[in-house]
């Protein structure tokens, strides 16, 4: 199946029941700069919606400003979360109709929406629950990111310039799905977006004495775009995917991988902006080297920080985790720095998982 034409990740919308709140926290804990607004005072009278960047990432919060927003019920099912990953195309119209001949289910047929800064082009298809893909046409638009948008009023966001935390892109986005739906998902990208698969882990790759889940991993014909989908495996107690379904009410985007040249640096900022991480035992560390080999960074630091190192053949890469954003154990990010690895961390994922465990051993929920 040949690709449908996507050039990046345009921007990643979540859903949040405060979106100015959760604008704050992104700035000040995360690093990125909040550029536009939507709202009452735009003339956009059922949301609000703050447009935030970082490098080439674009974050878009978005809150209903009543019960009768459409969406505003998806609050109380899932709480804070990713409701649409946009990706951009050169022609919006052919992508939505190339992907409905396909067995796409429609989302929101193709518009065209003008302003006085040009032309922006959308439509959105259905993809695992109700999370959905946007295909976004910005070519004849110059605006700060969409009609309805208007840069920042000082009055609202303080002239206090953001600290940037060294985030450049999105590495890649990880979907949990229901036990049984992997592969069906796995189909759903090939058949519909033209996407191929990666790597795939089982649960002899991802287990712990506990728990255990499958992941395959599929990206389009650049590379540029890559999709982690994850799904339970049978275990003597609930995985952290079984929590997710449970407390996200089906399934959505668990976690977004951000990259950074510089991870000893980047967490650094993040931990003084008092982001939390998951750690794992100093153990680890003992016999890092003897697993991965030499590395550039200096042990200690990476041991003072909590940060997980892998190798595969073509070199290494740097992880960490935070814990979940918002009160339900369902979003959190990774922070991933790559020194010419282009692997997922499998040789870190026995440690990652027990100290997930732990995290849920807190909740009550494993």
């Amino acid at each position: 199946m040949t690709d449908i034409p996507l050039r990046k990740i345009d921007h990643v919308r979540f859903f949040v029941g405060n979106a100015r709140q959760s604008a704050f926290f992104y700035r000040n804990a995360f690093g990125f700069e909040v550029v536009a607004y939507a709202g009452l005072e735009t003339k956009v009278r059922h949301e609000a919606g703050y447009v935030l960047k970082q490098g080439d990432i674009t974050f878009v919060l978005t809150s209903p400003l009543s019960d009768q927003h459409p969406e505003s019920k998806r609050l109380v099912t899932h709480g804070d979360g990713v409701m649409d990953v946009a990706l951009d195309v050169p022609d919006v119209r052919a992508a939505f109709e190339e992907a409905i001949k396909r067995g796409a289910k429609p989302a929101r047929a193709p518009e065209a929406l003008e302003d006085e800064h040009g032309v922006y082009e959308t439509a959105s298809i259905q993809a695992y629950g109700d999370t959905t893909h946007s295909f976004i046409n910005r070519d004849r638009y110059r605006g700060v990111f969409a009609p309805g948008y208007r840069p920042i009023d000082p009055e609202r966001y303080q002239e206090k310039t953001a600290r940037p935390v060294g985030f450049a892109a999105i590495d890649h986005m990880v979907a949990n799905v229901e036990e049984g739906k992997m592969n069906e998902w796995v189909g759903w990208y090939n058949k519909i977006l033209g996407f191929n698969q990666l790597v795939s882990f089982d649960d002899k790759d991802i287990s712990t004495e506990y728990s255990a889940l499958m992941s395959k991993v599929v990206q389009n014909g650049t590379g540029r775009i890559k999709f982690p989908i994850n799904e339970p495996a049978k275990a003597k107690r609930r995985s952290q995917i079984d929590e997710y379904l449970q407390y996200y009410g089906g399934p959505g985007i668990q976690h977004i991988a951000l990259i950074t040249g510089d991870i000893i640096k980047t967490v650094r900022a993040m931990r003084a902006n008092d982001v939390s991480f998951l750690r794992v035992p100093m153990t680890y560390y003992e016999t890092l080297t003897e697993r991965v080999g030499p590395i550039r960074e200096d042990l200690k630091e990476l041991a003072d920080l909590g940060i997980l190192v892998d190798r595969d053949d073509e070199g290494y890469m740097l992880q960490i985790f935070t814990k979940p954003v918002a009160d339900r154990p369902t979003l959190f990010f990774e922070v991933i720095q790559r020194r010419g690895s282009k692997s997922f961390g499998k040789g870190n994922f026995k440690a990652l998982f027990e100290a997930i465990e732990r995290e849920q051993e807190l909740r009550g929920t494993l």
